[in-house]
């Protein structure tokens, strides 16, 4: 799982600079960029969570910002998604994917590492656990990005770094990337974490 959530997340990444460049005609329109340019076309049952949590990750952040609709269907042609949105899209991907993956497991009745969800949560509302668990531990690249240039600004570093950090459109994408294995790290190994604990408790 580790291998595929990096991977995804470095194609999102790649993803992120054109859709604020670019945005998206409609919901459906962005979920099949998404599904087409972070999806892969493996079989795991990984791969598919990837997919799958692209299409959650979209229908969540629509959620959370409804002026999604505004920015997809009232724009110009070629008005790029705003970056809050994207980031925040960045951030629910890495939880919906491992909700996913967890549902797929057991869906298919695989012990893997999570014995525990199986017993506790054959219903299937393991998704929310994970958002409610994971989405705060993901770094977020527009708050990482700030950071960044506060501190570039308070070391008096080379103005070339502060405005490359002042242009999201080429600052963030790159910064995004840099973020991946911390981002996949932390959904993965709250997830080691609870499961261990729970065992743990239960012995």
């Amino acid at each position: 799982m580790y291998d595929t959530a990096c991977a995804a997340g470095e194609r999102l990444a790649g993803v992120l600079g054109s859709l604020a460049a670019e945005g998206a005609e409609s919901e459906d329109a962005l979920v099949a960029r998404l599904v087409s340019d972070v999806g892969g076309d493996g079989g795991t049952l990984a791969d598919a969570a990837v997919r799958r949590g692209v299409a959650a990750a979209v229908r969540d952040v629509r959620t959370r910002h409804p002026e999604l609709d505004d920015a997809m269907g009232g724009g110009a042609a070629g008005d790029g998604l705003p970056w809050d949105i994207l980031c925040d899209l960045y951030q629910v991907f890495f939880a919906d994917m491992v909700g996913e993956f967890l549902r797929s497991v057991v869906a298919e009745h695989v012990k893997l590492a999570v014995p525990v969800l199986i017993v506790t949560d054959p219903e299937g509302s393991i998704a929310d656990w994970v958002a409610e668990k994971v989405v705060d531990l993901v770094p977020n690249p527009c708050e990482e990005s700030a950071e960044a240039a506060d501190l570039a600004q308070d070391v008096d570093s080379a103005q070339s770094v502060v405005d490359a950090l002042q242009d999201p459109s080429a600052a963030l994408p790159k910064i995004a990337e840099l973020l991946v294995p911390r981002a996949v790290g932390k959904v993965l190994g709250l997830i080691t974490e609870e499961i261990t604990g729970e065992e743990g408790a239960a012995a």
